[in-house]
């Protein structure tokens, strides 16, 4: 395994969820959503850049919004454009990793810890970087 810290981003056209690992890659925790207007994506790209320098982060994940079918969906090519900034900004390739139904497992943990439906909206997307950060955590540990 690695060193320094995994990030996940659940990418989406108006909040980017991320999550991290400990330094030690065990635990995966929702770190922050980033907020953006879905057209100019400099400042989630530079957000994400900070996040990575000040949090010591080593790897990146992005979520890959598939469809069930295997074609190439809208959201998984902005997913991917997205992506390349992030690497052009951080220097880290993004490793691309299935996504769906992050957000409807994330949904799921929040409602069975009793969370008020506005307080998820503010973190379902860190939620759902979360799940997929914790199934990679989980993959590497074998």
């Amino acid at each position: 395994m690695g060193k320094g810290r995994v990030m996940a981003i659940d990418f989406g056209m108006r909040h980017i969820g991320v999550a991290l690992s400990d330094e030690l890659r065990i635990i995966a925790s929702g770190f922050e959503t980033v907020n953006w207007n879905g057209e100019d994506d400099s400042w989630a790209v530079n957000r994400i850049a900070e996040i990575v320098k000040e949090k010591n982060v080593a790897e990146i994940l992005l979520g890959k919004p598939s469809k069930c079918n295997g074609e190439e969906s809208e959201s998984e090519r902005k997913a991917k454009l997205f992506g390349e900034k992030v690497e052009e900004a951080t220097g880290l390739k993004p490793i691309l990793k299935d996504e769906r139904y992050t957000t409807v497992i994330a949904a799921q943990m929040l409602h069975a810890n009793n969370m008020k439906a506005k307080k998820q909206k503010k973190v379902i997307d860190q939620m759902a970087a979360e799940v997929i950060l914790r199934e990679y955590l989980e993959q590497q540990r074998g």
